[in-house]
């Protein structure tokens, strides 16, 4: 459908769904609007904090109105974030197993549009993502992007909506994102 229309809505009502059935307070309302394959305008709020973060494309990213920027650390070691566990296939499974080891914490808050904000104002440094759909990824990736974040695929690309990217690095910095690929050996 992305190709279908010049603009296109991206609309995910419950970003953290399995969060919001169990009565966790990190799920998130995300919206996107796109021109072909660019990423124009997106939304994430967080209803229970009444939080609205938006980014507007080359303008910046913005939490309650108020411009931010990300903040990065120079070290695996120091990092936080999260991996996905799912939908790997064999080969890189073993190596994302082994990539745990490398950061300080590890840990997903099921919520990826909660983990986007927090990469974006520096209190989470990543997230290794695999099955991309694009309602989890189009209104987040804009976001940090405008944060002054970077995000990879395995093949050294930016995430393309419009495509069948099958894995995603996404980092306070590009320098931090090419040391997590490094260490696979991508």
């Amino acid at each position: 459908f992305y190709q279908e229309s010049p603009y296109c809505w991206t609309v995910d009502p419950i970003d953290g769904t399995s969060n919001f059935v169990k009565g966790k307070d990190k799920f998130a309302i995300m919206i996107a609007l796109t021109l072909k394959e660019k990423i124009l305008f997106s939304w994430i709020y967080k209803p229970l904090d009444n939080v609205m973060c938006n980014a507007i494309y080359n303008e910046g990213a913005f939490i309650d109105n108020h411009k931010i920027q990300t903040k990065s650390v120079k070290t695996l070691k120091e990092a936080t974030g999260s991996i996905s566990t799912k939908y790997w296939d064999e080969k890189d499974l073993e190596k994302i197993k082994l990539l745990k080891n490398e950061f300080s914490e590890v840990k997903s808050y099921r919520c990826i549009g909660y983990e986007y904000v927090d990469i974006s104002i520096g209190k989470r440094n990543f997230t290794i993502l695999s099955k991309l759909s694009p309602w989890d990824h189009i209104p987040g990736i804009l976001f940090v992007r405008e944060s002054g974040g970077y995000d990879i695929d395995f093949n050294y690309q930016k995430y393309d909506f419009t495509s069948k990217n099958k894995n995603l690095i996404v980092g306070n910095s590009n320098e931090f994102n090419l040391q997590i690929l490094n260490k696979l050996g991508a």
